[in-house]
Order: C-alpha cells, then structure tokens, then sequence
C-alpha cells in the first residue's frame, strides 16, 4: 500500500487528508482519511516541518502502517545536496527509517540540484521534483512519471489537492 497526503491550513486549522493506493498506476484511491486539528505551530521560514509533521503523524494513525511500502509527502524530503532534512527527511525520521518517503514538489529548490530528479509528465513544459529518502531517487522518480493521468499532476494526486481543500 502506498499513502499520499496534504495539509492546507485555514485560519487556525489544519485539514490533512491521505489517500491510501495499492499500486503506483491506480487512478482512484482505496480508502481516503480526513482529520482537522488546531494549526500546531506558526509557519516559520525553514521550519516549516513543525508545522505539517504533527498533521500527517497524526492522519497516519487512520492506515495500518506495517502495510506501506511508500508515503508520497507534497514537499521535499532533502533541501540540499548535503542532505538537510526537509518535511519528508523529518517524517522518515519519525518513522523510524522504516518506510521510505518520496517528496513530490512543484517549485524548484535553489539549494538543490544533485538530491533531485526533475521530471515531465504529459505535455507540460514545467517539471515536477521528486525527493526520496529510505529507496532509489531515481526508481521513485519513474514511479511519478507512471503514475495514471495526463496531466503535470498525477491522477491521485490531483484527488489529494482537491480533497484536501474541501471546506
């Protein structure tokens, strides 16, 4: 089982939701989990980590973790080539290095640039960038770009970003 998921804040809640799947091509999630809590920290630049990671470890308690084979965070596992930890490194540590994380961006990062795959997807000129901790960077890049839909967004992931904005 492979689990997607997303935080969008509003006000001072915080409304996360993770799409379980069963194979990277699926175009429809297997189960979907919904949870809003209290916005736990002020967003502070290069930190953002504390403010999503109390979310998602908490929606993960809704999925039988010894069933994952991989978690799709919307971010950056690593910020740099020397490893700095973004909001994927910080939950593959959470998690004990146990399941890999793979960080599907839409914004390139400045200090980027070897830790990285850029990758196209349909007809889009802009790139997605994909992250990993705990597997092979460029197998998990592949992954993305076979995922189901024809769009710069996967499939699932676009059901992700809609759900998780859903008042």
């Amino acid at each position: 089982m492979i689990i997607a998921i997303d935080v969008h804040y509003r006000e001072k809640i915080a409304r996360t939701v993770s799409i379980e799947f069963e194979d990277w091509k699926d175009d429809t999630p297997s189960y979907i989990h919904v949870t809003e809590i209290p916005v736990a920290a002020a967003y502070v630049p290069g930190q953002f980590y504390k403010r999503e990671l109390p979310c998602i470890l908490e929606i993960l308690k809704c999925s039988d973790l010894s069933k994952v084979t991989a978690i799709i965070v919307d971010g950056y596992v690593v910020l740099d080539d020397d490893g700095k930890k973004g909001l994927g490194g910080y939950l593959y540590e959470a998690l004990n290095q146990k399941i890999p994380i793979v960080g599907v961006a839409k914004r390139a990062f400045y200090a980027l640039k070897e830790k990285v795959i850029p990758i196209k997807r349909g007809e889009s000129k802009n790139p997605l960038y994909v992250t990993a901790s705990g597997g092979d960077l460029a197998e998990y890049a592949k992954k993305v770009v076979e995922m189901d839909g024809n769009f710069r967004m996967p499939t699932l992931l676009k059901i992700l970003d809609v759900e998780t904005k859903k008042r």
